[in-house]
């Protein structure tokens, strides 16, 4: 018999919705057996899953919180015992909360720190250890670390030690043809970027889109798809700004 290559399979974290939700969708059609980690929305996550398994993909529901390190590990363990291996990590759990740094009190800076940078951490640790040989990493950073615009001091902060670990990352892994970047969106119109968020200032910050729109989730989801995909393999260490323009 002949020798058929291996079904590879992804982690996304934060997938129950919005942007890692759509990542976790694109992925599962192009292919990969997917983990959809959640920290508290689990009637979220597995409607995802259905919509994954009902158009003949495979999904498995796994309750993570990446600021955990236990958890990361047991997410890794299932995800494995679940497809034999993990090819992708997609590093997409987050939190936002925006305040000027002067009233930014310590349970929300150290929240977003948390989630944000120990959460990416963990699972670049992990995945470190235990992707398989030519694998990606893949974490979601924000365009917001080169617009700087006020009140996202403690989001933009925590998004700039991803992508400094990225870097970092991508020359740590490369003898192993595993690749490490980074996507930035600009503004997305998901339920996270609206929350707390006066129409007014909506409008202002669509204003400075040159393409004159928010982005939406399917405008995201196919750059973490060409990077997971074989086409992206030359691509190493890098951040794709993907805000129409913004920065």
């Amino acid at each position: 018999m002949p020798n058929l290559p291996t079904p590879k399979s992804a982690v996304v974290t934060g997938s129950s919705r919005g942007i890692g939700a759509a990542i976790a969708e694109r992925l599962a059609s192009d292919g990969f057996g997917v983990v959809i980690n959640y920290a508290g929305r689990a009637d979220a996550a597995n409607e995802v899953a259905e919509r994954i398994s009902s158009d003949g993909g495979k999904a498995k529901v796994v309750q993570a919180d990446v600021s955990k390190r236990a958890d990361v590990v047991r997410m890794f363990d299932e995800a494995t015992e679940a497809f034999g291996g993990v090819d992708v990590l997609v590093n997409n759990a987050g939190v936002l909360s925006l305040a000027p740094i002067a009233e930014t009190d310590d349970e929300a800076f150290d929240r977003i720190m948390a989630v944000n940078v120990k959460g990416a951490f963990n699972g670049m640790r992990e995945a470190a250890k235990r992707l398989r040989d030519g694998g990606r990493i893949i974490n979601l950073s924000t365009s917001v670390v080169g617009s700087r615009l006020p009140t996202y001091g403690a989001y933009a902060a925590s998004k700039g030690a991803v992508e400094t670990m990225t870097h970092i990352l991508s020359k740590e892994l490369g003898s192993r043809r595993i690749t490490v970047n980074a996507v930035a969106p600009g503004p997305v119109a998901t339920e996270l970027f609206f929350d707390g968020k006066s129409d007014e200032l909506v409008a202002r910050i669509k204003s400075q889109i040159p393409l004159g729109r928010l982005g939406e989730v399917g405008d995201i989801a196919p750059t973490v798809a060409f990077l997971a995909s074989e086409e992206g393999q030359w691509v190493n260490g890098q951040v794709l700004r993907v805000n129409g323009g913004m920065v």
